[in-house]
């Protein structure tokens, strides 16, 4: 950028474990001598890349396509057309992957000649570049390959358009540059901030772990068809690095399953935190909707939305850690809630489950239907409401304004991400002692051979088939399951051709009335409830097709206007007149 002036219109962040605000500061038309040199302003031109990159509770399409909850979408109905994922951005956009990342490449690319101390400028450039390794990914995980534009570039002229007109990268080199920028994080950032106002910034721990996460991606069969062991020894090298440096700095599994949403300074688990608030008509106010729009309406102002699937309900194991289809473990299709995993009482809201809910500890959730119709307010679609992070005391008047911070990468996701990398290098021994952790603290039994319902003695194939199973459900609607299920291939053996099912829950009028069961349910045991009174009825809830994954969405196309903008610029194979290999 040849101009004299850097014009920063932000919401400067200073992360504060206490408020968690943005502050409103407008730094507009500040030249590049005083930002450069001033620790504030160098500090809040960070800030700004914070608010501007960090991310937010899963929503959307991505949330859909998956086994866990429903609804209409292209990638299900397999009609995505060469512009339908339209992330990758032409426009000069503040808001889209490379306006961010230009805004980054500034900063990047000017503070080296600021006056500040060394250390405290690499200390700012790293978290800057964790970003830039974010918006990379971002990218790369959608496309391949892509475009690496590292230094800001002229924005006015036939010139600077040309100069502009970079090839795709090679995914290898794209990932390259990513690691790149991460290991700089490593190297610069402190492994915890002393200060608690710095709650929410990046450690050398999280950059450790998301170059863990990305090097798991990079080894998996989506970009791995082949089973390349280096590429599988390079996620677990990183993966064990991250545990090491977190574990140093006193990162863990948080004691509680079910509470460790509600923990926000010092979360042990948050290893990269979005901070939220609950301030209401204020210029600072952040607040997230996962909440507002998650419980059932009724019991707030939201849409009930994000509504489990049977599916999902069906992949949680028992309390004695075995599947409920194999043998021994004691499942009772009527009574489908009893004597599970502990994480099926505190992720799945069932008809006839106790929910502390508004401050009410004692609620009991009721979804069942009498002659076709609802005893809600509003039914749920499939039987069941997420409870996973709903926050248990916020009083109805307040849902909209929750400020429950989201956990992008929690310790037991590095925990499953180097089980998974340790099983690729068959360091089955390492698998095993990562998962019966993770299921030790989710309150499964531990069993006479210690393994928490895990198969002894796994294969290689066994083990990876268990990881994933694992992830499924510590990780349940937290936006992995789609990820997951496109890096692994698993979209087709998995879900196509299939419809995802909820259940509706009807009350045997002929066996009590209506009336009488209402007057005696919250006071009745729910299992002379379900033996007695209850039918369960497994219904679609996709009725307009069966799920048509296609495998060239496992690279998505560069839109048209993206090709138009930049001649350079190759399609994906598998795509129309495609010749970029995204494998490579």
């Amino acid at each position: 950028m040849k101009s004299q002036h850097i014009v920063i219109i932000l919401s400067a962040m200073v992360l504060s474990a206490c408020e968690k605000v943005l502050d409103k500061t407008d730094l507009s038309a500040f030249n590049e001598e005083q930002v450069f040199n001033d620790s504030l302003l160098a500090r809040g031109y960070v800030d700004y890349v914070y608010d501007q990159n960090l991310p937010v509770w899963p929503t959307g399409d991505f949330l859909k396509c998956t086994d866990e909850i429903s609804g209409e979408t292209r990638f299900f109905e397999g009609t995505v057309q060469v512009n339908t994922v339209a992330d990758f951005g032409t426009s000069v956009n503040a808001t889209n992957n490379y306006g961010k990342i230009r805004s980054i490449n500034q900063f990047l690319a000017k503070m080296p000649s600021g006056d500040l101390s060394e250390s405290y400028k690499k200390q700012l450039m790293a978290q800057v570049a964790f970003f830039r390794a974010y918006r990379y990914f971002d990218l790369v995980q959608l496309y391949g390959g892509v475009p690496l534009v590292l230094e800001p570039l002229d924005a006015i002229g036939q010139e600077a358009k040309n100069e502009a007109a970079i090839p795709r990268a090679a995914t290898s080199e794209s990932i390259g540059q990513i690691v790149k920028d991460l290991d700089f994080g490593i190297e610069n950032l402190p492994g915890k901030w002393t200060n608690s106002n710095d709650w929410g910034r990046i450690t050398s721990g999280a950059a450790a772990g998301f170059k863990g996460r990305i090097l798991l991606h990079w080894a998996s069969p989506q970009f791995n068809p082949h089973d390349l062991p280096e590429r599988w020894q390079a996620a677990y090298d990183a993966n064990k690095k991250a545990i090491e440096l977190l574990s140093a700095n006193g990162f863990k599994l948080h004691n509680s399953f079910k509470d460790l949403w509600f923990t926000e300074a010092n979360n042990p688990e948050a290893v990269w935190v979005t901070c939220y608030n609950n301030k209401v008509g204020d210029q600072i106010n952040k607040n997230q909707t996962w909440d507002n729009n998650t419980r059932p309406s009724y019991l707030g102002t939201g849409s009930g939305s994000n509504q489990p699937t049977w599916e999902v309900t069906q992949a949680f194991p028992m309390k004695n850690g075995k599947d409920i289809n194999e043998k021994g473990s004691g499942y009772d299709p009527q009574l489908f809630y009893k004597n599970r995993d502990p994480r099926f009482d505190q992720t799945i809201a069932f008809n006839g489950a106790t929910w502390h809910i508004n401050g009410n500890s004692n609620y009991r959730l009721w979804t069942y239907m009498v002659n076709n119709k609802t005893v809600e307010q509003k039914a749920t679609v499939s039987g069941f409401y997420v409870r996973k992070a709903i926050d248990p005391n916020l009083a109805t008047g307040a849902v909209a304004n929750s400020g429950t911070d989201w956990i992008e990468m929690r310790y037991a996701e590095v925990m499953l991400n180097l089980a998974e990398a340790a099983c690729g290098i068959s360091k089955l021994d390492e698998a095993y002692t990562q998962l019966t952790e993770i299921r030790k603290r989710a309150g499964i039994e531990a069993g006479a051979d210690g393994l928490y319902g895990l198969k002894p003695e796994m294969t290689r194939q066994e083990m990876f088939e268990a990881i994933l199973h694992e992830r499924q459900i510590e990780l349940a609607f937290e936006g992995k399951r789609f990820w997951d299920l496109r890096r692994w291939k698993q979209f087709e053996p998995k879900l196509n051709g299939k419809r995802r099912t909820g259940v509706t829950i009807n009350l045997k009028t002929s066996a009590i009335s209506a009336e009488n069961f209402a007057a005696r349910r919250d006071g009745m045991s729910l299992d002379s409830a379900y033996r007695n009174y209850f039918e369960i009825v497994p219904k679609p809830l996709d009725t307009k097709y069966t799920i048509n994954w296609l495998p060239e969405y496992y690279f998505f196309a560069i839109p048209s206007t993206a090709l138009s903008n930049n001649s350079r610029l190759e399609q994906n194979i598998g795509w129309p007149s495609g010749t970029f290999d995204p494998l490579k």
